[in-house]
């Protein structure tokens, strides 16, 4: 064959291999252009007081990592129970909210709740119990966890490890865009909000339609109630964004996106031809 025509073959080969693999993120993001996921932690009153109406008025869904052990879960059970009913998930933040003392910067962690003095075993079963908490108010056994503090290890030891068969993904704390192939669920990439501007946030949004990635927002206050926030304004401006163009991103819960993306993994895993 002479060298135009293998240039030829190589060029359709190439083609045909980005076709393909742009059809299958197509299908992961559900014939969409990206996806993006609203994470809000701690479960803090403004989760209930400003963010669920403001998604609940644009038909927009997101997911809410509560912590067990927060006097709002209690206080207000009823209202996160309707919030699970129309859609939003309850994700896991552990019982306590433990979170690795040892670390520069890590002044805000008390004895009780340090993640250095932590066992394992500890760790798990503390998650398992706020599951059967988070169970009994949304009546749900698939959901995602979410890394207090962003903290992987006990003693070098990556407690999640033990906990793959009770969530469907857990997210972490590293800034990042990617695809269904990249993603890792035992760690998904976020991006951590505070402080930034709508145009930020919404520019983030435009570079996962561009690069047909997997985007997640990670709030903690929203108009206020906690240290780390984001405008009521900016937070409306990124909302009122992903409705105006829901044809080409698909906003939804973390546990439906991975669920999602696993089944996509899944598939492209025994989908490989033998060696």
């Amino acid at each position: 064959m002479n060298p135009t025509k293998i240039l030829a073959l190589a060029t359709t080969l190439l083609l045909a291999a980005h076709s393909g693999s742009h059809a299958q993120t197509s299908r992961t993001w559900n014939n969409k252009q990206c996806a993006v996921v609203l994470t809000y932690d701690d479960a803090i009153d403004v989760d209930l007081d400003n963010v669920v109406p403001a998604l609940d008025s644009l038909k927009l869904r997101g997911t809410f990592y509560l912590i067990g052990s927060s006097p709002v879960v209690a206080k207000r059970l009823p209202e996160w129970r309707r919030a699970a009913q129309r859609g939003h998930e309850l994700g896991n933040h552990a019982l306590m909210h433990p979170c690795d003392g040892s670390l520069p910067g890590r002044g805000f962690v008390t004895p009780d709740n340090d993640l250095s003095k932590y066992t394992v075993s500890r760790a798990v079963s503390e998650i398992r119990a706020n599951n059967t908490l988070l169970n009994a108010i949304d009546g749900k056994t698939a959901r995602t966890f979410a890394y207090p503090c962003g903290d992987l290890q006990i003693g070098g030891v990556k407690f999640y490890d033990q906990l793959k068969n009770d969530f469907v993904a857990a997210r972490g704390v590293s800034e990042g865009l990617q695809t269904p192939a990249q993603v890792d669920l035992t760690n998904i990439d976020a991006y951590f909000i505070n402080g930034h501007s709508a145009d930020y946030m919404i520019n983030l949004v435009k570079k996962a339609q561009q690069s047909h990635t997997l985007l997640v927002f990670l709030f903690h206050g929203v108009g206020g109630g906690h240290s780390l926030n984001v405008g009521l304004k900016e937070h409306r401006q990124l909302l009122r964004y992903l409705k105006a163009h829901e044809k080409d991103i698909w906003v939804a819960p973390m546990v439906e996106v991975a669920q999602k993306i696993k089944t996509t993994q899944a598939g492209a895993t025994t989908s490989k031809p033998r060696e």
